[in-house]
């Protein structure tokens, strides 16, 4: 059965059983819009967009084919990650899924089921899916919009980084980026080792640290934001937008590309490329006062400098410059 042998509102039922419910939701779906609570009297909100073909594609080179259940994980993931860079907690998501008439409904069934599976099992318990919208077009496109709540603390912005605070991540690095590149590959799904099949989930299904990013703001926090491009891509905006310069250390960062060996060995790739340049493990980057106590979860990797003129604010690695490598929508 396809989505076009039924009407919206026989879709619709078979999509909201399958959602959650939190108590933050005073009215879900079935009227023109949501209300949703805000204790806190001020509201983080954001907003993420996945294409086919562009974010993700149904058949991969490798024989993978991405289910509805990835694609609504990773809807889910991308964003409450953004509200946990901010030091807040999710609290609603309102979700737009557009998709041509013969995507099967078994598949919306599961990409309402990843959805759900997601706000469980990343441990946002406070959110749920407040609305949405179904509609026609050429291909899948999926976008959603969250709300959070900063419970009581401020919000960690981008531009906080000071010469001498320490630089610390929060999650996983490159482990998407190796997945990307086994889907890529021409070595069949199902030869992938359970080693190797994991890099794979961690791209179609990522696991961002949601109870880093609250942790952080209440542990003095002074900047951070989502890993969404790749360290050094993403370690750029948080240095720009800081006028400041992050050093990382390349000692530190070895572990993180000793993980992703396997991976780099079969494919013949510089893990630590990986590293640097690979985004969408949906960690945290952030920087802390020296001598703090790093809260739980985070790994310093370098130190904040102040800018030198020239070359101004921006990334180095052990002193040297470094390229600012990874994923740009518009040019990659």
């Amino acid at each position: 059965m396809t989505v076009q042998d039924l009407s919206e509102s026989e879709l619709l039922a078979r999509i909201f059983p399958r959602l959650n419910s939190s108590p933050g939701i005073l009215l879900g779906p079935g009227d023109d819009a949501a209300l949703v609570a805000a204790p806190d009297g001020r509201t983080l909100i954001s907003i993420d967009t996945q294409t086919q073909d562009q974010d993700f594609r149904l058949q991969w080179n490798n024989g993978y084919r991405t289910s509805g259940y990835d694609v609504g994980w990773k809807a889910a993931a991308q964003n409450l990650s953004d509200i946990n860079a901010m030091g807040g907690s999710a609290t609603s998501l309102v979700v737009s899924l557009t998709m041509p008439p013969s995507t099967p409904v078994d598949w919306v069934e599961a990409f309402a089921d990843g959805l759900t599976a997601a706000i469980v099992a990343l441990g946002a318990p406070d959110c749920s899916v407040a609305g949405g919208d179904l509609g026609r077009g050429r291909e899948i496109a999926v976008t959603v919009a969250v709300v959070g709540t900063l419970a009581g603390v401020a919000p960690v912005l981008r531009s906080g980084a000071r010469a001498g605070d320490i630089v610390a991540v929060a999650g996983t690095l490159g482990r998407a980026a190796a997945g990307w590149a086994l889907l890529e590959s021409d070595i069949p799904i199902g030869k992938l080792s359970d080693e190797l099949r994991g890099f794979v989930d961690s791209q179609c299904r990522p696991f961002p640290p949601l109870e880093a990013g609250p942790l952080a703001a209440r542990a003095a926090a002074t900047a951070m934001l989502d890993i969404s491009d790749g360290l050094l891509r993403d370690g750029g905006r948080l240095a720009t937008a800081s006028d400041a310069v992050l050093d990382f250390d390349p000692l530190a960062l070895k572990k993180y590309a000793a993980v992703l060996e396997p991976a780099a060995a079969l494919l013949g790739k510089e893990a630590m490329q990986w590293v640097l340049g690979g985004g969408e493990d949906h960690g945290l980057l952030a920087t802390f006062p020296a001598g703090i106590q790093l809260p739980h979860g985070f790994t310093a990797i370098g130190s904040v400098q102040a800018v030198v003129e020239p070359p101004g604010s921006g990334v180095r690695i052990a002193g040297l410059a470094a390229d600012t490598v990874g994923w740009d929508h518009f040019a990659d």
